[in-house]
C-alpha cells in the first residue's frame, strides 16, 4: 500500500512514522505548506507543498490528512474520488454538512474512511467505558482538558484557533466517549466561552465549556482552554457518575497539562460503587502517543485488508462533531441549540 501524508505538525509526523513501520505500507510522499524539521525516518521521503498536485501525480492507495481543520473535508473528498482510502484527523470537517459530504463520498466510492479518534485505540479508555457501562445509567459526565500552553505549543494552539475553538478541536474525543457509554442520542447543547488573549482573533475564544443533554436523561459537561494563562489545577477531570457509583481517571500529582502523553494516559482508574470500598486499577504499561498512532495505522490497514464495515465509525464521527459545533453555535448566539 502506497501512503501519502498531508500535514506535518505533531499529529502528522506521528502518523507518518506509524505508516513508515506498518507492514506492507510504503511512504511515497509528504505534503506540508512549509518545510519542517523531520526525524531521520522521514527525511528521505519525497516532499511537496501542493496537496492536489501530489495526489494526482502519486495516485496513492492511502492518504493521511493531518492538516488544519478547514482543509479536512476538501482534501478527504479529493483523495476518495482519486481512489484512495482516507485517514483524516479529527475533527472530520468544520461543518456538519461537509462532514456528511465526506461520509457520502466514502460510501459512493467504496473507499475506507477512518477518523482519528485516538482514544478508541487506548486500552485504559476502553476499560473506563466498559466499567461505566457496567454501572448503568443515566450518567453525569464531567470531562475537561485545559492546557497551560506556552512557546511552541501556544503557537500551535493559536494556529488551530484560526479556524477551530478548543471545545471543538478536543471536544469531539470526549463527546465520542460519552456517546459510547450511554448509547443515547444527544438532544440539546448549551455552551459558553470567553476570549482570554489579545493574540487571537476578536471573534475567537480560547476558553469554553458546554453541557449536552441526552434523550435518556444523561447530562454531559466538557471544558477546554488553551494558553499561558490557563491553570494547571484540575486540568484533566474525567468522571462518569451513575446512580450506582462512579468511575474516574486519577492523574499523578506531577502531571503537566501541555504534555501530549498526559492527554491520553490515565495512571489509574478509580471504581466507586455505592456501599462498597473504592477500587483503584493501575494502568501501568499504557501506550504512549506514538504507540496509539501506530495502533490507528494498524486499524486502518486491517479495515482495508478485511473490508471492515465502517458505517458506525463514520456515523459516530459526524455525531460527535455535530454536538461540538452546536456548542460553538451556542457560545456565539447565547442560546441553547436543539439537535435533530
Amino acid at each position: 500500500m502506497r501512503v501519502m501524508v498531508a500535514g506535518l505538525g505533531n499529529m502528522g509526523r506521528s502518523h507518518a512514522l506509524a505508516w513508515a513501520k506498518q507492514p506492507g505500507a510504503e511512504l511515497v510522499g509528504l505534503v506540508n505548506r512549509s518545510r519542517v524539521a523531520l526525524p531521520p525516518e522521514l527525511a528521505k521521503i519525497p516532499f511537496s507543498h501542493d496537496f492536489h498536485e501530489t495526489l494526482e501525480r502519486l495516485r496513492p492507495d492511502i492518504v493521511v490528512i493531518a492538516t488544519y481543520s478547514d482543509s479536512h473535508a476538501e482534501y478527504a473528498i479529493a483523495a476518495l474520488r482519486a481512489g484512495a482510502h482516507v485517514f483524516v484527523e479529527k475533527p472530520l470537517a468544520t461543518t456538519v454538512e461537509d462532514a456528511r459530504r465526506v461520509v457520502q463520498t466514502a460510501r459512493e466510492t467504496g473507499r475506507k474512511l477512518v477518523v482519528g479518534y485516538i482514544l478508541r485505540h487506548h486500552p485504559s479508555w476502553q476499560r473506563l467505558i466498559a466499567e461505566a457501562r457496567a454501572l448503568g445509567g443515566p450518567y453525569v459526565f464531567r470531562l475537561n482538558l485545559n492546557q497551560q500552553s506556552s512557546g511552541p505549543t501556544w503557537a500551535v494552539h493559536k494556529a488551530l484557533m484560526q479556524t477551530t475553538p478548543p471545545i471543538v478541536d478536543c471536544g469531539v474525543h470526549y463527546v465520542d466517549v460519552m456517546c459510547q457509554i450511554t448509547d443515547a442520542a444527544p438532544v440539546e447543547v448549551r455552551g459558553m466561552g470567553l476570549r482570554l488573549s489579545d493574540e487571537i482573533a476578536p471573534d475567537m475564544y480560547n476558553y469554553g465549556h458546554f453541557q449536552v443533554l441526552f434523550d435518556d436523561g444523561s447530562l454531559g459537561w466538557y471544558e477546554a482552554g488553551w494558553g499561558p494563562m490557563m491553570s494547571d489545577t484540575a486540568f484533566f477531570v474525567k468522571d462518569v457518575v451513575s446512580p450506582n457509583g462512579a468511575v474516574s481517571i486519577r492523574m499523578p500529582a506531577d502531571a503537566r497539562s501541555d504534555d501530549i502523553d498526559t492527554h491520553t494516559q490515565t495512571s489509574k482508574l478509580r471504581l466507586h460503587r455505592v456501599g462498597q470500598p473504592d477500587q483503584d486499577l493501575s494502568m501501568d504499561g499504557e501506550p504512549g502517543h506514538q504507540d496509539l498512532c501506530d495502533a490507528e495505522a494498524a486499524f486502518m490497514a486491517r479495515a482495508i485488508r478485511e473490508d471492515t464495515d465502517l458505517t458506525r465509525h463514520m456515523q459516530d464521527a459526524v455525531a460527535s462533531l455535530a454536538v461540538c459545533l452546536a456548542a460553538d453555535e451556542s457560545v456565539r448566539s447565547g442560546q441553547p441549540v436543539r439537535l435533530d
